[in-house]
C-alpha cells in the first residue's frame, strides 16, 4: 500500500506542476508583445482599379498619431508592379480602425502579393524609432499575400 501512496502522489504533483505550467488563452494575450496588426480584409476591382481595405488593430502602449508604410506591391508572377504609401493615418490603442486604398490602373485579381517596406513615418507620444516596424503583424482575408 506505500507504494501505491508514493506513486499516487508522484503522479498528482505531476499533474499539478504541469497545470501550473500550462499558459491559458487570457495568459498568453496578456503576455503577448504589443502589435500593429494590418490585415487585408478585402480587395474589390472597381473598373480599371483595385481597392484594398485594411483592418488595423493597434496593440502598442500608446496611439498612433501618423502612420505611414511604404508599401510595394507584386503583381501575381512576382514582378513589382508600383511603390507606394499608405497613409493609415490615426490609430488609437486597441480600437480596430478600416482604412481604403484605391490603386490605379491595376485590377485586384493582377496583384499577388503586398510588401510592407518599411514605416515611413510613426508618429506617437513615448512611441520609440522602429517601433511599427518591428510590431508589424500582417495578415490577409484574401488571395493576395501580405507580409510585412
Amino acid at each position: 500500500m506505500p507504494h501505491f501512496r508514493s506513486a499516487f502522489l508522484a503522479a498528482l504533483s505531476l499533474t499539478i506542476a504541469q497545470g501550473a505550467a500550462a499558459e491559458t488563452p487570457a495568459a498568453a494575450a496578456a503576455t503577448a508583445a504589443p502589435s500593429l496588426k494590418v490585415e487585408l480584409n478585402a480587395a474589390d476591382t472597381t473598373e480599371a482599379n483595385c481597392k484594398l481595405t485594411f483592418l488595423i488593430t493597434n496593440d502598442l502602449s500608446a496611439p498612433l498619431d501618423k502612420a505611414v508604410y511604404e508599401t510595394v506591391l507584386f503583381d501575381r508572377e512576382g514582378t513589382v508592379n508600383r511603390l507606394t504609401l499608405f497613409d493609415f493615418g490615426q490609430l488609437p490603442v486597441g480600437r480596430p480602425r478600416v482604412r481604403q486604398f484605391v490603386v490605379p490602373q491595376t485590377t485586384c485579381e493582377n496583384l499577388g502579393r503586398i510588401l510592407f517596406n518599411g514605416a515611413q513615418s510613426c508618429e506617437g507620444a513615448g512611441i520609440a524609432a522602429g517601433t511599427c516596424e518591428n510590431a508589424l503583424a500582417p495578415a490577409t482575408r484574401t488571395e493576395i499575400e501580405v507580409l510585412g
